[in-house]
């Protein structure tokens, strides 16, 4: 999935993929199935409430059209202001959700 969700990112945010932070829970715990996507999504909060963008263990080797700003190593303290949980599912059953931080 890694090729098309690169291919899909670089579509929908053009030049300004480039400079997106791009992770994987899946690399820490697992594929959860049908409890995939809620997950992602409570991380993406976290990543915003926090401001911490978490690293996606075990990715070293990319394929060359692979080349955004993956997080690589260990994760990152930065502030985080927008995330995107993107969920692939079987069959073709995909989705995307944004979440943004409030601000008074």
């Amino acid at each position: 999935n890694d090729l098309f969700e690169t291919r899909a990112i670089k579509l929908a945010l053009g030049e300004a993929a480039k400079s997106v932070k791009i992770n994987s829970t899946k690399s820490m715990i697992g594929h959860l199935l049908g409890a995939a996507g809620g997950v992602e999504f409570i991380t993406c909060v976290k990543s915003i409430q926090d401001n911490y963008i978490h690293q996606t263990i075990g990715l070293e080797n990319e394929d060359e059209e692979c080349d955004l700003n993956y997080m690589k190593g260990s994760g990152e303290k930065c502030t985080v202001k927008v995330a995107l949980s993107n969920s692939l599912g079987f069959g073709g059953h995909n989705g995307t959700l944004a979440v943004k931080k409030y601000e008074k």
